[in-house]
């Protein structure tokens, strides 16, 4: 299947009379891009954990083909590698497989039992797998799927490796902050260099030296293996994931998406533009700048580009962002992935301060100057957040997503599961609106009740006055694709508990309303041009 994008709609996005639509951001062509290997055919195959997804890149034309697609066999692949027959061999992070798909298309099994397995390479038809968390092993692979041989463990946080041309395994050590090298057969593994900028990758150009990306600087290093020496090919955005040659030809990936070559004297070409993960929530301050929660990175949406605020690896960040709301210039509630509630401060010296933790798969958050609301999907609870402690306000709901407050302070939930949005009050919970597929984000502007419904793919708007209903837009790229039946991702500690999807919206003060496509990974912007909508 060749595309140009992650995703192509069927039919154009439908509007009710006096709205228009427009992309703020444009549709992105991968779900992030995480390992890289070369393919016997020379293109490129890029591993996609956010979307299940594995793609081969065409470094000429940039032209892109979906080996294995969303909804399929293979879970959350984060590196890759090739035996000598051709066969793609996938490393499942989330899934704590090795997973191996012939090139007719079927898909194997290796081993399951690997928890954090990430970094691959084959070596003289030997199959080499890491396991990229605290206490993470490094070990050899039978390709009968055969028990492990552990060449070394208790290891913080390995990733992707190679064998050099001395015949030792180079594998990088993100928590350790260096790199080291063993031998295959065994023996007293050995630091190589140390006091890198967290390096994640490690290949080798053809004159023997190590290649590596470093995803908290940005920088693509390359290294003497002899000695240690050190010099910086180039400079990009952190978020670097991961390398590989096509010859000569230097080529990285970044958690966004891009795909960049290095060329020479610090020179880099962009073979593919990043773009958005998924995105999930949106949030507007009250300047009207908004803002965006793609999980690894947060971004403030200025003049038409994303501007990174935070990331997975940035100084002061909140982790995983999936829920948020501004709270004042420059300061933010945020729900993560990892069960947490913070109040983030941007600015020159950023700064998290921990609210409440502990929760099971947070999603939406709603602030005014009285209370904090969130939902926690993983146990079917709206919670109060209260500075160290949270209140419950409802219990067994069918998976929670989106939040809203009404102007008297009223908590309404979009109730995912169960197809409906209620509202919690004195007498519990009631059905504000029902009939629905899998609502998401909701906001209350006035008297309208908003809502995303990613199974229906429209934005719809209730009064809450007459419990008048009506469809604003059709046909939005929100949720999976038809047809596909997306696996759950179970998250990658330490980074991310289990990761979904939530379209997000929000509302800027000229009536302009935001929408998280995340089926094509953009950012809608909605507006009533027969004067603002009420």
């Amino acid at each position: 299947m060749t595309q140009g994008a992650r995703y192509s709609g069927t039919a154009p996005i439908g509007l009710a009379d006096g709205w228009e639509v427009r992309r703020l951001t444009p549709p992105s062509r991968l779900f992030g891009a995480n390992g890289l290997r070369t393919g016997p055919d020379d293109r490129v195959y890029v591993a996609q954990v956010a979307g299940s997804q594995i793609s081969a890149l065409d470094i000429g034309t940039g032209a892109l083909e979906t080996v294995s697609a969303k909804g399929g066999d293979i879970i959350a692949p984060d590196d890759l590698a090739f035996d000598a027959d051709g066969n793609l061999i996938a490393t499942e992070y989330m899934d704590a497989r090795v997973s191996v798909r012939a090139s007719d298309g079927s898909t194997r099994v290796l081993r399951d039992d690997l928890p954090g397995a990430n970094g691959i390479t084959v070596h003289n038809g030997r199959l080499f797998v890491n396991e990229c968390r605290i206490g993470g092993r490094l070990m050899e692979l039978p390709l009968d799927g055969g028990a492990p041989r552990v060449l070394h463990d208790n290891l913080p946080m390995p990733n992707a490796m190679e064998v050099g041309p001395d015949g030792l395994l180079y594998y990088p050590v993100m928590g350790t902050n260096d790199i080291w090298r063993i031998d295959p057969d065994g023996g007293v593994p050995e630091r190589v260099v140390g006091d890198l900028g967290t390096p994640d990758s490690v290949k080798f150009d053809p004159q023997g030296r190590i290649v590596s990306t470093q995803v908290r600087t940005g920088e693509v290093l390359r290294i003497d293996p002899r000695n240690g020496e050190r010099s910086v090919l180039a400079k990009l955005a952190p978020g670097l994931d991961n390398c590989t040659f096509v010859g000569n030809r230097l080529f990285v990936s970044n958690f966004s998406g891009e795909i960049t070559e290095i060329l020479d004297a610090g020179r880099t070409r962009t073979v593919l533009a990043g773009g958005l993960m998924w995105p999930l929530d949106l949030t507007v301050d009250h300047a009207g700048d908004l803002y965006v929660a793609d999980g690894t990175f947060f971004y403030g949406l200025r003049g038409g580009e994303l501007h990174t605020l935070a990331s997975l690896f940035s100084t002061g960040t909140p982790g995983y962002v999936r829920g948020v709301t501004a709270v004042g210039p420059d300061e933010f509630l945020c729900t993560t992935s990892s069960g947490q509630v913070c109040h983030y401060r941007t600015g020159p010296e950023p700064h998290t301060e921990l609210l409440a933790e502990g929760f099971d798969q947070l999603y939406g958050v709603a602030a005014n100057a009285h209370r904090t609301i969130v939902a926690e999907l993983g146990t079917g609870r709206v919670l109060s957040i209260r500075s160290g402690g949270a209140e419950v306000l409802a219990a067994g709901l069918d998976a929670p997503r989106g939040v809203a407050l009404g102007r008297d302070g009223t908590a309404f939930v979009a109730e995912s599961g169960a197809g409906r949005v209620v509202s919690i009050g004195d007498a519990g919970v009631t059905t504000v609106v029902d009939g629905l597929r899998t609502p998401h984000g909701i906001l209350v502007r006035g008297t309208q009740l908003l809502i995303v419904d990613v199974g229906l793919t429209a934005l719809l708007s209730v009064d809450l006055e007459t419990g008048t209903r009506r469809t604003v837009a059709t046909d939005l790229p929100v949720g999976a694709p038809p047809g596909v039946n997306p696996k759950p991702l179970r998250g990658t500690p330490p980074f991310s508990g289990p990761m979904g999807p939530f379209a997000g919206i929000a509302a800027g003060p000229d009536g302009t309303v935001y929408l998280s496509a995340d089926a094509e990974g953009s950012v809608l912007a909605l507006r009533y041009t027969e004067g603002l909508a009420q």
